[in-house]
């Protein structure tokens, strides 16, 4: 906005052309005036205060579990992103392979083994980081959790059956009744590993 000023009058803002042809007049305006494009949005003061007490955190969750979450949602995208880079690695190892199979890329070959020994340092210390990522124990301790859920809901069937309203259940739970003797298996089979593998 240009104001151009006049020795009595104060400030003038000049005749400008619109863009059918025609043209403005000039306008004359006092000191502090500012254009309304300029003029900044109204807030009120509670929204000025909520602006500044935000702190990221829901309404009525504790801070301390809000960034507990966010320190365990952190740890699962990194273990997603150590899987991705280590997946992206086996898929240039493979062509490297296929490349190296190839007639034409017997030159090759020879001009990038240094590369070669730095992939497989690279899928060496993923290999690693992914072990400690995916710890074995907290893997079947999630399976036995599912498995004794299920186990629980299955006593619940029965103890319906039991009381004689049988006539109320789905096809899906008689069929989970029946698959309580696999279930066990599996569950005896999975304590069994865990606790072998506390005992290394």
């Amino acid at each position: 906005m240009n104001t151009n000023l006049e020795s009595n009058k104060g400030k003038v803002i000049p005749a400008t052309k619109r863009p059918d042809g025609t043209w403005r007049k000039a306008r004359r305006v006092k000191d502090g005036y500012v254009p309304q494009e300029e003029v900044p949005l109204y807030e009120s003061k509670g929204k000025q205060f909520i602006a500044q007490r935000q702190t990221g955190v829901p309404p009525g969750m504790c801070p301390i579990l809000a960034a507990e979450m966010k320190k365990v949602r952190e740890k699962k995208e990194k273990a997603n992103e150590k899987k991705v880079e280590k997946q992206q690695i086996t898929k240039v190892a493979a062509k490297q392979t296929t490349n190296a199979k190839t007639p034409n890329a017997t030159n090759n070959i020879n001009n990038e083994s240094p590369k070669d020994s730095e992939l497989s340092k690279l899928t060496k210390t993923l290999d690693k980081n992914l072990t400690i990522a995916e710890d074995p124990e907290v893997d079947l301790a999630k399976q036995i959790k599912k498995l004794k859920k299920k186990i629980r809901e299955i006593e619940q069937i029965e103890s319906k059956i039991q009381s004689g309203d049988s006539s109320k259940l789905d096809k899906d739970q008689r069929e989970k009744v029946k698959k309580k003797p696999q279930i066990l298996n599996q569950l005896k089979a999975l304590e069994e590993n865990s606790i072998a593998i506390q005992h290394t």
